[in-house]
């Protein structure tokens, strides 16, 4: 009896492994799973996304991209929305192409980003061919892992479209969320390339149908999510980037004229201070006053004293060149910086200036004949005016030179060489020195005299 009760239990261990043995072979790999948990995750973190995107799109009506993001996020959220309450493949279908139209969507909302032409014929085109591939590995030929390659493409076609933009140069430069973006946009492409690819090699190893699906396609799926998720904080970083740069371009623009203001004249000044001093290329500036103003607001009133300001800063921005910096510093006073540029080329290019002015106030809602304008120009040197201040001080002085001497007329100021020489330490506190020539250039007439 013993003999037989221990068989018996040798008999029984022995079933019992080679049970746990067959069940280990018929499970080769993870077990197939339900897209339930998945579509639930993508939808609610989709669904909040929208309408993040939605209320800046309400907030700030102008930023039209984020209307295009709100209906990406949107449209991402329906799909697994239309996965839950149609788990089915006709369901399942609808719900790919809508989170196919989603990316779409982005890649159009970044292309309006950056002002650049959007076409809605190549987002038909993806979809269409996506749909076309579905319904052709479906109906045709049921291959699972050539819909996932299908599927791949089509998400990773606008996202590719979207790398010239994001990972330019000088977006990269002066976006940070595009950098962060253009980033993650490549590792979307790596994600949808190593799910096609895993599909393709079968490295799940349990059967996938059109509901369920093995652990590693589910993995890639939410790797998927979460990336797209990452991407779409990418975009509101650009968003605020863009938001808070026009806010500080705002705050640098003369509100009647559109010229800088003061605070951009000084910003402007330093940086091309600190430009030629590391390049010893020279910068100059022209200091302007409009001769008679007084007497258009006297005479005719702040409205058409206003016009003529309107007026006056669109012709001398009409006479500048790529780069050059106009601004308003108060009244009737404006300046302009000319990067890159020697006395004698500031000369020329405040004449045009000069000449621009009668043009332009034949008429502002009133009759204005005698307006004009008297402008002082002065050169960056490394040596005796090598500060903004020095060098406003210097154009101001050649503008009180052109005031005086009969107004309406360009005054250079030419400094006249020290004799010690001036130590960096010492340029500050120096007196700005005596000119050694003031030459004037007249009105339309171009005469030149002397001073």
């Amino acid at each position: 009896m013993d003999a037989l009760i221990a068989s018996g239990g040798e008999t029984n261990a022995a079933i019992g492994a080679r049970n746990r043995t067959q069940r280990r072979h018929t499970h080769v790999g993870p077990a197939a799973m339900s897209t339930t948990t998945i579509f639930w995750f993508t939808l609610a973190n989709f669904l909040s996304s929208g309408l993040v995107w939605a209320y800046v799109a309400r907030c700030y009506p102008n930023f039209v991209p984020a209307r295009y993001w709100s209906a990406a996020s949107l449209s991402a959220s329906i799909g697994p929305a239309l996965g839950l309450l149609f788990p089915n493949p006709v369901g399942l279908l609808f719900a790919a192409q809508m989170t196919v139209l989603a990316y779409c969507l982005s890649e159009v909302g970044i292309r309006r980003f950056y002002d650049r032409p959007t076409s809605w014929i190549a987002t038909a085109l993806v979809i269409s061919a996506s749909l076309a591939g579905f319904m052709f590995f479906r109906l045709v030929i049921d291959d699972y892992a050539m819909r996932v390659v299908v599927y791949s493409l089509s998400q990773g076609v606008p996202v590719a479209l979207t790398l010239p933009l994001l990972l330019s140069r000088d977006h990269r430069r002066s976006n940070h969320g595009a950098r962060m973006a253009g980033y993650l946009s490549i590792l979307l492409l790596v994600a949808f390339a190593c799910r096609a690819i895993a599909a393709l090699l079968h490295l799940g190893g349990s059967e996938t149908t059109m509901v369920t699906v093995d652990a590693v396609q589910a993995g890639f799926m939410l790797v998927a999510a979460f990336l797209a998720m990452t991407w779409n904080y990418g975009l509101l970083m650009m968003a605020i980037d863009r938001l808070r740069g026009d806010a500080a371009e705002l705050a640098l623009i003369d509100d009647l004229t559109g010229a800088g203001n003061r605070r951009r004249l000084l910003q402007r000044m330093d940086e091309e201070c600190a430009m030629a001093r590391r390049t010893a290329r020279p910068y100059a500036l022209l200091a302007i006053d409009l001769d008679g103003f007084k007497a258009v607001n006297d005479g005719f009133g702040h409205s058409a004293g206003d016009d003529c300001l309107r007026q006056f800063a669109q012709a001398a921005q009409d006479q500048l060149r790529p780069g050059d910096t106009l601004a308003r510093c108060g009244g009737d006073e404006f300046c302009i910086v000319l990067p890159d540029t020697d006395l004698q080329q500031a000369g020329e290019i405040a004449r045009r200036v000069l000449a621009a002015c009668p043009r332009q106030f034949g008429n502002a809602g009133h009759t204005v004949r005698t307006l004009s304008a008297s402008i002082g120009v002065a050169q960056w040197s490394p040596d005796l005016i090598a500060s903004p201040e020095r060098l406003m001080a210097a154009a101001d002085h050649a503008l009180y030179q052109a005031k005086h001497s009969g107004k309406n007329r360009v005054v250079l100021y030419e400094p006249a060489p020290p004799l010690a020489p001036i130590f960096d330490d010492e340029i500050g506190s120096a007196p700005l020195p005596a000119p050694h020539a003031l030459t004037a250039m007249t009105g339309p007439d171009h005469h030149h005299s002397g001073f």
